[in-house]
C-alpha cells in the first residue's frame, strides 16, 4: 500500500493538507474538522489496488467528509464506496434521508453521484476504517435497488455482513502481500463478495449470478477458516453450519477446486506454523506452544503433518533458518 501521513507536517498545517489528500484518494469531498481538534489532529491512509477496486485503509482523529452538490457538478465518476469500521466506535453515515451509525464490522454504502456525509462516532480519540472505492457499473444489481442501500446498515455480527466483512478486513491486513497473479485473482473475488453482500441485505439474491454466488462463498469460507485455525475445532460441520449450508455441499465446492476441506485447513495451519518457526522474535517459544497455536493440539501429529509438508522436521526446518539469518 502507499501510505500517506500527517506525521511529518507541521502540526499547523496538518488538516489543511489532510483535507487535500481526501480528495485526491476519494472522490472530491469536504473535509471538516472541530476547530478544537484541529491542533491535535493526526491521520494516516494506505492505498491499495485491486483491479477496477481501490483499497483504502484509514486510521485518523474525529473529522467528517462531505459529497457536496457543488462538487458533484464538478466531477462525478460515478463510483460507489463502501465503508467497514474496523477500530474505534464506528462511522455515522447520512445519505439520501438516511442518518445511521455503523459500528465496528458493519458495512455501509455511498453514492458518489448524491450528497452524502460520513464521519467519527464521537467519543474514541482514534478510529480505523477500511473503504473499497469501485464504479457503479461493476454491480450486477438494479441501480434502483442499491439506492435502497445507501447509508443503511449492514450487520458484521451476523448473516453475510459478518462473512463479508471478516474477507474485507483480511484483505486489508494483508495487502501489502499480494502477487500480481493475487491482485488479478482477488479483484474478481472482491467484486464477488461485495455483490453477494448488498444482494443480501436487498433480498435478491436470484439476481446474482450463479458462479458470482458460488466465488464469493468460497471466498467467506476462506476467510472463516483464516479467522479460526487456532481452534481446534474447526471442523466440516462447524463451517458448514456457520455457511448455513450442508457438509455434503461444503465438500462439493473445495473438490471442485481440487482440495478437500481438512486439507485446505491442514495446509493453512501449517503455513502459520511454518511462518512462525522462521521467525527470529519467536525462537524461544516451543515448538508445541506454536503447533497449538494454529491447531495442532498434539505434538507428533504437528511433527508428522510438518515432514511431509516440507521434507524436514519442525526443529530442523527452525534450525535452518536460523543458520541462514545468522549468515
Amino acid at each position: 500500500m502507499n501510505v500517506m501521513s500527517t506525521a511529518e507536517i507541521p502540526t499547523g498545517e496538518r488538516f489543511a493538507f489532510w483535507r487535500e489528500v481526501t480528495s485526491k484518494v476519494w472522490v472530491p469531498l469536504d473535509a471538516r474538522c472541530e476547530p478544537d481538534l484541529e491542533t491535535g489532529f493526526q491521520a494516516q491512509v494506505g492505498v491499495g489496488g485491486l483491479g477496477p477496486v481501490q483499497v483504502t485503509l484509514m486510521t485518523a482523529t474525529p473529522h467528517s467528509v462531505s459529497r457536496t452538490p457543488k462538487l458533484i457538478r464538478q466531477t462525478d465518476p460515478e463510483t460507489f464506496l463502501l465503508t467497514c469500521a474496523v477500530r474505534g466506535r464506528g462511522i455515522r453515515g447520512e445519505q439520501d434521508g438516511r442518518r445511521t451509525d455503523f459500528h465496528v464490522g458493519d458495512l455501509g454504502l455511498y453514492d458518489s453521484s448524491r450528497p452524502y456525509v460520513a464521519g467519527h462516532i464521537p467519543g474514541v480519540p482514534v478510529s480505523q476504517h477500511l473503504g473499497l472505492q469501485f464504479p457503479r457499473s461493476l454491480l450486477p444489481l438494479p441501480p434502483r435497488d442499491l439506492r435502497r442501500l445507501t447509508a443503511v446498515r449492514i450487520p458484521g455480527d451476523r448473516g453475510i455482513g459478518a462473512l463479508s466483512s471478516s474477507f474485507l478486513l483480511q484483505l486489508a491486513r494483508h495487502m501489502d502481500e499480494f502477487s500480481p497473479a493475487d491482485v488479478a485473482r482477488l479483484s474478481t473475488l472482491t467484486l464477488d463478495v461485495l455483490t453477494a453482500a448488498l444482494a443480501g441485505a436487498l433480498e435478491a439474491d436470484s439476481q446474482v449470478p450463479p458462479n458470482t454466488r458460488r466465488r464469493a462463498l468460497m471466498a467467506q469460507i476462506h476467510a472463516f477458516i483464516r479467522d479460526n485455525l487456532g481452534d481446534a475445532s474447526l471442523t466440516p460441520d462447524a463451517i458448514a453450519a456457520a455457511h448455513h449450508i450442508s457438509v455434503r455441499y461444503l465438500q462439493k465446492l473445495f473438490q471442485q477446486d481440487g482440495h478437500t476441506v481438512s486439507g485446505w485447513i491442514r495446509e493453512r495451519r501449517l503455513e502459520q506454523c511454518r511462518r512462525d518457526l522462521a521467525d527470529p522474535r519467536l525462537a524461544a517459544q516451543p515448538i508445541g506452544a506454536i503447533a497449538a497455536r494454529w491447531g495442532f493440539p498434539s505434538p507428533p501429529h504437528f511433527s508428522q503433518a510438518f515432514r511431509a509438508a516440507y521434507g524436514l522436521s519442525p526443529s530442523q526446518f527452525r534450525q535452518q533458518q536460523a543458520t541462514a539469518q545468522a549468515g
